[in-house]
């Protein structure tokens, strides 16, 4: 795979191995989740504005403690995480910050759940605008199927994760309903005996589980995807443009990034999402800063942060599927509470994506990976705790 010297052989070999059936499983998901427009369709949110790069000082000597008691170096752990990238930012500069040998640092990188977070702070500049009201029923900005899992859920429950929906997030799924989601955004390949359809298509007739929606916390992805939808209803605009226009360059992002589309163009604002590192960091640090950006432009609306901050349903999140990750934790608007005693919050994505901020030591992290499982309990209880260690001690 093309590395920091840009080696085109090894570039050509990985792509000539990757293939639409194999690209999100290793060894070749550590090329393709830094070339994953060569892979699905994409849309681009930003062109670089520069393709010079100067690197910040490397990771400091820091041993890392995991759960089974045993401790070692930071950098030793990144590799042993298949990490790609970890950037540290404090105050909108980037004070340390590692790659693995094969990432070239300036390539968008996909982010997986991470793109739920993006979206969630859309969705607040669109609330903010007056086009979007997060109490309205998600069918009033997209229609959907009678008696379906979106027809009475609000956008609300979008948001936190509270719609009652029949839906197994069975990442490795060949025949099920995930396989058919991936199979609509143009992730995993058709076969003859399927029938393609688009994100909207499927989305729009999704079943209830017999629940109530708004009570209980069910992690369920087509959720993030319906939200993006209904930004773009709401906003009049696809969704990139809206992303590029009113949050990456006005807070100052600077390199290229894209989103998958489905076969009607619709973005994949679940996990589709691939942004650099340093991108991602300033991104954790424009929300850390109430929505303002290090130039001093106010980019998010301050209250959408506060609520965010503050109004996650606690009973929801201990009825809900995640508690074990995140004990004290609670999720509103797309992101994750730590609740701990930095009052830190988070972004999380499979195969080892995280953006962590900490607003005790003003320190923002983000990392990018590519993990050959995408979800594993106890690595992601290591990683969440490494993150928290590298924000203590730098």
């Amino acid at each position: 795979m093309r590395d920091k010297t840009g080696n085109p052989e090894s570039d050509w070999q990985a792509r000539k191995a990757t293939t639409l059936g194999n690209w999100r499983t290793a060894p070749f998901s550590r090329w393709s989740f830094q070339h994953t427009d060569e892979m699905v369709p994409s849309a681009r949110i930003t062109s670089p504005l520069q393709r010079d790069y100067n690197y910040a000082p490397a990771l400091p000597a820091l041993e890392v403690k995991l759960a089974d008691a045993s401790e070692l170096p930071l950098t030793d752990f990144l590799a042993k995480a298949h990490a790609d990238s970890l950037v540290i930012m404090r105050e909108g500069n980037v004070i340390h910050e590692w790659h693995a040998d094969h990432v070239d640092p300036r390539d968008p990188h996909l982010i997986f759940s991470v793109s739920k977070s993006v979206t969630g702070m859309l969705a607040g500049i669109a609330v903010a605008d007056g086009l979007l009201d997060p109490e309205a029923l998600a069918s009033t900005y997209v229609p959907v199927k009678p008696g379906s899992a979106y027809e009475e859920a609000r956008v609300r429950d979008l948001l936190d994760m509270t719609v009652d929906l029949k839906f197994e997030e069975d990442y490795l799924d060949l025949g099920g309903v995930f396989d058919r989601y991936r199979r609509a955004m143009l992730w995993n390949p058709e076969r003859e005996d399927t029938v393609p359809e688009t994100m909207e298509e499927l989305l729009g007739c999704l079943e209830r589980d017999g629940d109530e929606h708004g009570t209980r916390f069910f992690y369920a992805s087509p959720n993030t995807d319906m939200l993006g939808l209904v930004i773009e209803r709401a906003v009049g605009q696809r969704l990139h443009h809206f992303m590029r226009e009113r949050l990456w360059l006005p807070m100052g992002a600077k390199d290229a990034s894209f989103v998958t589309v489905d076969r009607a163009g619709t973005a994949r604002t679940a996990g589709g999402m691939c942004v650099t590192a340093r991108d991602l960091a300033l991104l954790g640090q424009t929300v850390m800063d109430g929505g303002k950006a290090p130039n001093g432009h106010q980019v998010l609306p301050s209250d959408w942060i506060s609520d965010m901050r503050e109004k996650g349903d606690r009973q929801a999140w201990l009825e809900g599927n995640f508690v074990e990750m995140l004990p004290d934790g609670d999720y509103r608007s797309c992101w994750y509470n730590v609740r701990d005693e930095n009052d830190c919050f988070c972004c999380v994505g499979i195969h080892g994506q995280y953006l962590w901020c900490d607003p005790t030591t003003r320190t923002i992290i983000a990392r990018t990976s590519s993990q050959p499982e995408p979800n594993d309990d106890a690595v992601i209880a290591d990683d969440l705790s490494v993150l928290g260690q590298i924000a203590r001690s730098v």
